[in-house]
């Protein structure tokens, strides 16, 4: 990095931290400090929304999703417009008109204590480990790329949201992810365009999609019915509803944001913006890893992207094995790159000559099948070692291709999402504990002062745990996938007791408690055993949650009524 890098960087993150500290410091009570006085405009609740869901995870994972398997992860986010319609109808009314600090006390009006007890510590449990996560990585690819101890990354990112988020609650939240959202927006669009220029100059941005689509890049849409595919419309369409319905409506991060909307529209407004926004944002983070690959086509990369696994290769008796890989892929590089030229010249002439079409598709399976080899190779020395590499492709290209000063401002867009959703993460943690847990359990009168006092002590906690969880992590598979995995365990089950709250006005307290309680303890059981993709987890969840609580209101706790389904 050169010094304009760590002069954009650096100034960048301390204006963040200094606005929304000195911004929103001194709330004197707590609808302030966690609902920011319900001052909060619709389009600030949209980008707080978003920031909120945009981790850093988002910017470093999905580029690297799409470069190797193309853009089939959007349909991850197409159950996710519905859910907003569902949640404007349904939840953000009720959740005013309760003039609820979180989620979790509408249970206990509807239910009973224990059972809004369960519902917050099923949140702080998820919350509290995606939390980490959202610190851990971006701290361990940085650390890995840049040569920086990866604990001093964990304790900056950690303590820069500590600081804002406790001085000025969720108003600080709000404040802050106007500019975090500007900052990662404007790092992403630039990325893109320099991209582009950086092709040759033979190559318009028509035949570079025409490069991804031979090669398998831009397969959108998967129908199929095999609950084993990770990534279909179905899967998507259904599972990401639930897990969006789950997230977005009773996940006290994303209900904390709209819960400060200045009404009911202006928190409807925010949502709706978020729902419009959120499918094509994704696609264009996830196109930007495609041309990621396309750019690839015409320059050498690496045979593992990961320069950890690269150093424990070199230090081993495997090193030769391996630098004639590297030897191999060199050689292989020249003449992709070769095809892919003569290729592009052809498609100038409107002419897709199938003959260098599949010599192209030819020359990137071997590279892949080479990449392969080298992952056998990291497998045999380390058994433990994580081979996947799809989270440092994007940072591996801004760290050796773009130029002086936008290496600091990626890097900005970085940490300035890590930092987006972990303020949130810690500021709903907190509220939920002071909320749901400690005022709900302490003896005697205290004043408004006091809870804001706690609710401050209990995000300084928070933090101090996702900063400890942040450096004993240990990454495995792809990081956005690993934390929709940790989301999509937990959501199922929370959104059940909401859904039969809402909606099923049969079922009461104790089977709605103990239909829970055994519906998580089953979710985690087929995670455990892999039985179906983790999207469906959610389905899965939310489904057996309310076809359990109603088995049990239904025989044990109380079979002489009937049934009496209606809408909240």
């Amino acid at each position: 990095m050169q010094l304009i890098d760590w002069i954009i960087l650096c100034s960048t993150l301390i204006f963040i931290v200094a606005y929304g500290a000195l911004k929103t410091r001194g709330s004197k009570n707590v609808e302030e400090y966690i609902l920011g006085s319900n001052e909060t405009p619709w389009w600030t609740v949209g980008l707080s929304v978003m920031a909120t869901q945009a981790s850093a995870i988002t910017f470093l994972s999905t580029p690297g999703q799409a470069y190797h398997d193309g853009m089939g992860f959007v349909q991850f986010y197409f159950g996710l417009p519905l859910a907003m319609i569902v949640i404007c109808i349904t939840f953000i009314p009720i959740y005013h008109k309760l003039k609820v600090f979180t989620a979790y006390e509408f249970l206990e009006q509807r239910f009973d204590v224990k059972t809004r007890t369960l519902a917050s510590i099923i949140f702080m449990i998820q919350r509290g480990l995606g939390t980490g996560l959202t610190i851990y990585a971006p701290a361990i690819i940085l650390s890995s790329l840049l040569g920086w101890n990866l604990n001093i990354m964990n304790l900056v990112i950690g303590l820069m949201v500590i600081i804002y988020t406790v001085s000025g609650g969720t108003r600080a939240v709000n404040v802050t992810h106007k500019q975090q959202m500007f900052v990662i927006m404007a790092g992403m669009i630039i990325t893109f365009f320099i991209i582009l220029n950086y092709l040759p100059e033979e190559l318009n941005l028509n035949n570079a999609l025409h490069i991804a689509g031979a090669n398998d890049k831009l397969n959108v849409l998967d129908f199929s019915f095999n609950p084993d595919e990770r990534y279909t419309v179905w899967s998507g369409i259904a599972g990401g509803f639930f897990l969006a319905l789950a997230y977005f409506g009773t996940d006290q991060s994303q209900v904390q944001r709209y819960l400060s909307g200045k009404s009911v529209r202006e928190s409807q407004m925010g949502l709706i913006m978020n729902g419009l926004l959120k499918v094509p944002m994704q696609f264009f983070i996830l196109l930007i890893g495609v041309m990621v690959f396309v750019f690839f086509q015409f320059h050498h990369a690496p045979l593992h992207f990961n320069p950890n696994n690269t150093q424990i290769v070199n230090n081993s008796k495997y090193k030769d094995e391996y630098k004639n890989l590297e030897k191999q892929l060199h050689e292989l590089a020249a003449d992709k790159q070769e095809i892919s030229m003569l290729y592009v010249s052809q498609l100038n002439q409107d002419y897709d000559n199938k003959e260098l079409h599949n010599r192209m598709i030819a020359l990137n399976n071997r590279e892949k099948d080479l990449r392969d080899q080298a992952k056998d190779i990291i497998n045999t020395i380390d058994k433990s070692a994580e081979t996947n590499d799809k989270d440092y492709v994007f940072l591996y290209f801004i760290l050796n291709f773009l130029p002086k000063g936008m290496i600091g401002l990626l890097l900005a867009v970085i940490i300035s999402a890590a930092m987006s959703s972990s303020a949130s993460g810690l500021n709903a943690l907190a509220s939920t504990t002071a909320i749901d847990i400690y005022k709900r359990f302490v003896k005697g009168e205290k004043s408004e002062k006091h809870f804001v006092n706690v609710t401050q002590i209990f995000t300084l906690f928070w933090g101090v745990v996702a900063i400890l969880f942040a450096c004993v992590g240990t990454l495995f598979e792809n990081l956005i996938q690993l934390v929709n995995i940790v989301g999509s365990i937990f959501y199922g089950t929370v959104l059940g007791i909401f859904l039969v709250a809402f909606y099923i006005k049969y079922i009461k307290a104790e089977a709605i408690f103990w239909g829970a309680l055994i519906c998580q303890i089953a979710v985690i059981y087929i995670w455990y055993i892999e039985a179906v993709s983790f999207l469906w987890l959610n389905v899965i969840g939310a489904s057996l949650a309310i076809v359990l609580s109603y088995l049990l209101q239904l025989l044990f706790f109380n079979n002489k009524k009937m049934p009496d389904i209606e809408e909240a």
